[in-house]
């Protein structure tokens, strides 16, 4: 009796990282334009206890909660903070389509370190044993 079972057809290292790029650009770029554009929990926690209203073209808060503690984060005015090219409204999707590729770029790009040190470090082990 063999211990080798078949499990069915093989996929390919190459067409799985393909249909998996493409399923996360489309999740980036179709789906994103359905999120909500409410405030997440951490958001409304913190705003419990105030109230947004609008003072010469600004929002301000008034009451009394964790969120009038808030400052702007050192990143704020970045390409893609708040998950939109510049600031712009509808945008989201294609700032989620940039933000996919330059993870994959990076991630190929240290895989791609990490293949080359090993195999510079198989090839020079090869090398110091004849």
């Amino acid at each position: 009796m063999s211990a080798h079972t078949d499990v069915g057809p093989r996929v390919s290292r190459r067409l799985f990282l393909v249909v998996f790029g493409v399923v996360a650009l489309i999740i980036a770029g179709v789906l994103s334009y359905a999120a909500s554009s409410s405030p997440d929990g951490l958001d409304s926690a913190t705003m419990r206890g105030c109230q947004t209203v609008v003072t010469d073209g600004r929002e301000e808060l008034i009451g009394d909660c964790i969120a009038q503690q808030a400052t702007d984060h050192a990143l704020g005015s970045s390409p893609l903070a708040d998950y939109a090219l510049h600031g712009r409204t509808h945008t989201n999707g294609i700032a989620g389509v940039v933000g996919v590729v330059v993870t994959l770029a990076v991630a190929v790009g240290l895989f791609w370190l990490l293949i080359a040190r090993r195999s510079a470090r198989s090839s020079g082990e090869t090398a110091n044993e004849v």
